[in-house]
């Protein structure tokens, strides 16, 4: 397979399934509020964006070792489209009906971009034909969120202030049509004899994966990482308020972080030769731990801003590299059962700790918050200079 044919439909199909999902994201709690839910309600509505990813994410990996990038993109686009239509009706209902149909569309919308991100990310890793083109392609794949946060909130917001929900989630429906549209451009892959039985064992396969010591650093050092992410995302509000900065200050702040995170991942192409997965890792943990010792020091939105994009360009590395760490420490047609973990470990992660911020900063404070995940991130960088060492993993080590 051709990564020169292969990639820009790969980047497209996630951006238009991950599009419409943060699209339905932002669209579907609005509507909510409006029509008086308690925010309870809304919660409980976005919890379910992230709790279908965690529940799906183990049969799509398995699906996508046996049967390749296209059945679970089929099947990702359908679950993308019929939570789209479902949004569309309920748009014309009232009273718990119409939210019970949200609450459908978040679990389809949710699980299906979160089955194709699998199958995508499976694929894309096969193209590379060794360490440094795997990490040049993930990079360019990592841009696809970055974009499509932008791009399905933008069609949404529009939308309902323009012409109202139904036709907002109707845009929103032609989106994983059009992913169907890119996928088909993606060469069939021939999927190797492994395959037949891949995954055949069920959750057995999940504990074998875990036997390795590689994949559970990585996965702990992803969680490190992901945590930074969510905790600066729920932080920054509650520290600009505390600082009184405008709306449009803090989310000028956010902006800069988001346009850092796709700088780097541009970048990477280019210096891919030169970068080592463990020590691009660890020193990335290094330099969020020393922007996270310093943030709460940031009393102006300038300052806040410089930090955010140093923070940016830390964490923008990491994906690319964990992406690649993760298919060279596991056998090639498991890799879709690896990915799948990492996703349950992500989504789990999301969908607990923005609980456990609010009550450590009650607690601590926000400062507080800031300095102890600081803490726990330089801690752990030891753990990242280790990963990706060695020769590529074989079934043996993992049964």
């Amino acid at each position: 397979m051709s990564a020169k044919r292969a990639l820009p439909p790969l980047i497209a199909t996630q951006l238009f399934l991950h599009a419409c999902m943060a699209g339905a994201r932002m669209a579907a709690p609005l509507w909510a509020l409006q029509h008086g839910y308690t925010p309870m309600a809304v919660g409980l509505l976005l919890a379910l964006f992230a709790a279908s990813p965690i529940a799906l994410a183990w049969p799509a990996g398995k699906l996508a070792d046996r049967r390749g990038y296209h059945r679970p993109v089929r099947i990702a686009t359908g679950m993308c489209l019929l939570g789209g239509v479902v949004a569309v009706g309920s748009s014309f209902l009232s009273g718990w009906w119409a939210y019970a149909g949200l609450c459908v569309c978040g679990s389809l919308v949710g699980g299906g971009a979160n089955v194709g991100l699998i199958a995508v990310q499976r694929t894309a890793g096969k193209l590379a034909s060794d360490a440094v083109e795997r990490k040049q392609i993930f990079s360019w794949i990592g841009l696809a969120p970055a974009l499509s946060n932008v791009v399905g909130p933008l069609v949404a917001g529009f939308a309902i202030d323009h012409a109202g929900y139904a036709i907002a989630f109707a845009l929103l429906s032609l989106m994983p049509l059009a992913a169907i549209v890119c996928a088909h451009r993606v060469p069939h892959e021939v999927v190797g004899p492994h395959a037949a039985t891949s995954g055949a064992g069920g959750f057995r396969d999940a504990w074998r994966l875990l036997n390795s010591p590689a994949m559970r650093r990585l996965l702990f050092v992803n969680w490190l990482i992901s945590t930074s992410w969510d905790m600066h995302s729920f932080l920054v509000p509650v520290l600009g308020h505390e600082r009184a900065l405008s709306a449009s200050a803090i989310g000028s702040i956010l902006g800069a972080f988001a346009l850092a995170v796709a700088l780097v991942r541009l970048l990477i192409p280019t210096l891919a030769h030169r970068l080592s997965e463990g020590q691009v890792l660890m020193g990335s943990m290094l330099i969020v731990a020393a922007v996270f010792a310093i943030y709460p020091f940031a009393h102006v939105a300038a300052a806040m801003g410089a930090c955010a994009v140093v923070l940016g360009l830390a964490l923008g590395c990491v994906q690319p590299m964990i992406m690649s760490t993760l298919h060279h420490i596991t056998p090639e047609h498991r890799h879709g059962q690896s990915i799948a973990l990492r996703s349950m470990a992500i989504n789990l992660s999301s969908a607990v700790m923005p609980l456990s911020f609010g009550v450590l900063g009650t607690a601590l404070g926000a400062s507080g918050l800031f300095w102890l995940m600081g803490a726990a991130v330089g801690a752990g960088s030891g753990l990242a200079r280790k990963l990706g060492q060695g020769a590529p993993a074989r079934e043996s080590a993992f049964g």
